[in-house]
């Protein structure tokens, strides 16, 4: 069965988010939650501002940076932030159990402010997942597990928020060039980090940094660019209904690269998520694709550029 560029790009995504995990258990020893969330995104940052004039990104319209800002404060800097934070007292594997639950935060969301629907069906598939994600946040007995849980579940709604803000974006541009804005944004917003930054550089194994690159130059700067081009394509309950499959590539590279055994009842936790998330992309509901028009690189970006934000997905082309 052939594979569609959509379909491979969601794939895509899965892998590299699912690798990250792990990779930011080990950037923590030799970094900060702090200043791993500024080192990373300042990466990905320069990556993409490389790219960016080969590759025709423009400028956004002035009526467009608060979407931007959002998007970055929120699917960047807090995202990073509460994540890398709450991995210093939970594994790898369990974080990516708590974070699969981002569908069920953005399906709600995308239904009151996209027009997408939602269904009894889905309704029931959010509590579901919203209660595995939660079962998962109580599973550890040790010091600091439960509060680091719960700022690994504020993190989750962070990027639900990013995924939200960044829909109406993509029917005016790129998936890179929405995904240089918000990381650019992001890191704008985490710049009086950069002095301990620059300490801890000196400071830290060369395994650590290493991990940290690798954070910024694949999960963060390609894995944004990638998510842009299938989620500009499809409902945003379609799209981020793929990345339930993200814990269960986490477990596995996270048992492979760390030696992480996931406690049982995180598993539990983690196969009711899943579980809900099924339920939310049960077939019936409203998730057609969308076939977002693709920007001209040459064409200048105007604030009189139609917004299509609010519209029904299937009314889009």
């Amino acid at each position: 069965m052939k594979l569609n560029k959509t379909s491979l790009a969601l794939a895509a995504t899965v892998l590299l988010w699912a690798t990250a995990f792990p990779a930011i258990r080990v950037a923590l020893d030799g970094y900060g939650p702090a200043q791993l969330s500024f080192l990373r995104i300042a990466v990905a940052s320069l990556a993409l501002g490389a790219v960016a004039p080969s590759l025709g990104v423009r400028r956004p319209a002035r009526t467009d940076l608060w979407r931007i800002a959002i998007a970055g404060g929120a699917g960047m800097s807090a995202y990073q932030l509460l994540l890398n934070w709450g991995e210093i007292h939970v594994p790898a594997g369990t974080a990516s159990l708590i974070v699969a639950a981002v569908p069920a935060m953005s399906a709600v969301p995308a239904a009151c402010f996209l027009g997408e629907r939602f269904t009894p069906t889905k309704a029931g598939g959010s509590l579901v997942a919203l209660a595995g994600a939660a079962l998962v946040a109580v599973s550890g007995k040790e010091s600091g597990y439960t509060a680091a849980a719960w700022a690994i579940l504020a993190a989750a709604c962070s990027q639900a928020v990013y995924h939200l803000t960044i829909k109406p974006l993509l029917h005016r541009y790129s998936g890179l060039e929405v995904a240089a804005y918000a990381m650019w944004a992001g890191t704008a917003l985490l710049v009086p980090l950069a002095p301990s930054t620059v300490r801890a550089v000196l400071d830290a194994p060369a395994g650590a940094t290493g991990a940290v690159v690798f954070l910024g130059l694949l999960p963060s700067a390609a894995g944004f660019v990638i998510w842009g081009y299938a989620v500009a394509r499809l409902s945003v309950t379609a799209a981020t209904a793929a990345l339930y499959l993200v814990p269960a590539v986490t477990l596995a590279a996270s048992y492979l690269w760390l030696g992480e055994q996931p406690r049982p009842l995180a598993i539990l936790g983690g196969l009711v998520t899943i579980a809900g998330l099924v339920l939310l992309n049960k077939r019936g509901s409203s998730t057609k694709r969308v076939q977002a028009p693709r920007p001209s690189p040459s064409r200048a970006v105007t604030p009189e550029a139609p917004v299509t934000e609010g519209l029904p997905a299937a009314t889009r082309r």
